[in-house]
């Protein structure tokens, strides 16, 4: 009886116990300081703004909020965004949209006769600059971006992705699918991170073979999926900033690449033949199409613009994923 009235009481002791620690202290790791007090009168005497001083969740100081400001695109004007792959695709379809709304988008690629194609048809009320660079080039971003100040959001849509067999695809075939995609995302965004205002952006674009891959690709689809990873990690780690990161997950989209890759000759890219062959390869999709360049560009304009989104990886596929 002894022994049972023994345990009886550690039950109840150690049922008590555990009502007086406060919620998320179950294993009693959080230091006195950062315990909840249930007295607000415990803090009068510490001065305005000593909460400030208290370290973050996420490492580093406790700033102030983010910003509130509408969550629409057209909160976007007057602002500068850095659209690093902006000279045909996605790139160029966001840099489009963002001069609807009077943003001012900066182009970077590494063809600078690209590039100038791509401004002239911008052509229109705001003036787009265009800066010729390689994201691999690390040494040079820093100064690069620098130059380039002021921006308000940063769009990363260079990539690169060799098919190979596992078998033939040794490391020098598919090196560049992370060099650019994935190393050079991480570049800009060590680059960027210092010019970036509070309330900016980063936005990295990514595809649906990061979640349903496809045979022969496994470092492009790798790829993918780092930098989605990269994306998470980084919108972690620059929250105390106030900087945002997220992904687009894009379906396949109408684009030059998708053209030539149908066809399989880069001069048919905008002839009615490319159209016909977008149009025929579409047509087993759940919405019997390919997306627009401009669809998936919506997507990384709405990230830019709503300033309470960071780490999220938004799909924009037209249920491509679901077959």
């Amino acid at each position: 009886m002894e022994g049972a009235a023994s345990g009886h009481r550690r039950r109840q002791y150690g049922s008590a116990h555990r009502r007086q620690r406060p919620a998320g202290d179950r294993l009693g790791c959080l230091t006195a300081a950062h315990r909840p007090c249930r007295s607000k009168r415990a803090f009068a005497h510490r001065p305005e703004g000593w909460e400030r001083s208290l370290p973050s969740p996420l490492g580093g100081p406790v700033n102030d909020p983010v910003p509130v400001r509408s969550p629409l695109p057209a909160a976007l004007a007057g602002q500068n965004v850095l659209i690093v792959g902006g000279s045909s695709g996605i790139g160029l379809a966001t840099a489009r949209l963002l001069v609807d709304v009077r943003a001012s988008p900066v182009l970077v690629a590494r063809d600078t006769a690209r590039l100038q194609i791509a401004a002239d048809s911008l052509a229109g009320a705001v003036k787009v600059r265009t800066v010729t660079a390689d994201v691999t080039d690390e040494d040079r971003l820093p100064r690069l971006l620098e130059g380039l100040r002021p921006f308000d959001h940063v769009l990363v849509t260079a990539g690169a992705g060799t098919r190979a067999p596992l078998a033939e695809g040794d490391r020098s075939r598919v090196q560049d699918a992370f060099d650019v995609r994935f190393w050079g995302g991480y570049a800009v965004a060590r680059a960027a991170v210092a010019c970036l205002p509070a309330g900016g952006s980063i936005t990295y674009m990514s595809g649906i073979y990061a979640a349903r891959p496809i045979s022969q690709a496994a470092a492009a689809v790798a790829s993918l999926a780092a930098c989605e990873g990269l994306a998470k990690a980084l919108a972690v780690e620059l929250a105390p900033l106030r900087i945002r990161v997220n992904a687009v997950r894009s379906g396949v989209v109408d684009t030059p690449a998708l053209r030539r890759r149908l066809l399989a000759r880069d001069d048919d890219a905008d002839t009615a033949r490319a159209d016909a062959a977008v149009a025929v390869a579409g047509e087993t999709l759940p919405l019997g199409r390919y997306g627009t360049a401009e669809e998936a560009a919506a997507a990384a304009v709405f990230l830019m613009a709503n300033p309470y989104v960071t780490g999220s990886v938004l799909t924009v596929d037209g249920g491509q994923s679901l077959v």
